[in-house]
């Protein structure tokens, strides 16, 4: 075959478009993808669930001469291009070149969206866009644990992910969802997602228009702020309990209600 372009975007999967197959080293099946692998061994074989490691792969097949041969770029046979983005490292072959493929040295593995696009942030450990360059809270290997709602592995996770104000991770959809049922706090560690300031105005004026039972107007309590970590003594209130350091709602209580230094009945 004369044409190494021959085939481009006609073969592949509903992941990726590519002219090869490769044999799973685990199991010595052959499968479209490691994705494609890892659906049907983890949900469909009871027997021996398991995933594929990508960069153990060592043989593919190509889709256009069926021709079994080490990993390369470049059918040995027909001489057809098994992937216009090839990366030997992580073993990956994709034909569509629109998602602007690329290899990180330090995640070890390709991600899509543009090299130019992306840094690599050494204490939280992954690629983030280059709008977040010194422009969010570190933590130390923030994605590489599943995400708090869905509990998928976000480090290698086909979605979009997100970076919340705290530093902590989770999948852009599922951040739409929890904004969708009125979630506005990290589900990790607690801190409020989104500027609450306004809201918290709100709160004030309906707090001082709210006035308390005489049973309740001299009731204590102590409480802990998720967004600033400070401990204070308030007034306790059936609309918030309000920080004393930062002017948070976004607290909890941490001790028994008291009136006069006494425990309330």
């Amino acid at each position: 075959m004369d044409n190494p372009h021959s085939g481009k975007l006609e073969y592949g999967c509903k992941h990726y478009r590519r002219r090869c197959k490769i044999r799973a080293p685990c199991c010595n099946e052959v499968f479209a993808c490691r994705h494609c692998h890892n659906e049907i061994m983890n949900h469909w074989s009871s027997d021996n669930p398991h995933e594929l490691v990508r960069h153990n792969v060592e043989r593919v097949i190509c889709a256009v001469c069926d021709t079994e041969q080490k990993v390369s770029q470049i059918c040995v046979s027909c001489g057809v291009n098994m992937g216009e983005y090839f990366c030997g490292v992580c073993k990956f072959y994709d034909d569509d070149t629109t998602k602007g493929q690329f290899h990180c040295n330090d995640c070890g593995i390709c991600r899509v969206g543009g090299g130019e696009k992306f840094f690599h942030c050494k204490k939280c450990g992954s690629c983030y866009s280059v709008e977040l360059r010194g422009n969010h809270s570190c933590v130390e290997n923030s994605m590489r644990h599943n995400c708090a709602v869905c509990n998928e592995y976000l480090f290698d996770s086909l979605l979009d992910t997100t970076v919340l104000r705290c530093g902590h991770t989770m999948h852009v959809e599922c951040f739409r969802e929890m904004t969708v049922h009125e979630q506005y706090s990290c589900p990790i560690c607690s801190k409020a997602m989104f500027d609450m300031s306004k809201v918290w105005k709100q709160m004030d004026d309906e707090v001082a228009a709210t006035i308390m039972p005489e049973d309740y107007r001299y009731m204590k309590v102590w409480i802990l702020c998720n967004d600033c970590s400070a401990t204070s003594e308030v007034f306790f209130h059936v609309i918030g309990l309000k920080c004393q350091t930062c002017g948070s709602y976004n607290t909890r209580k941490t001790a028994t209600p008291t009136v006069n230094g006494e425990i309330a009945q």
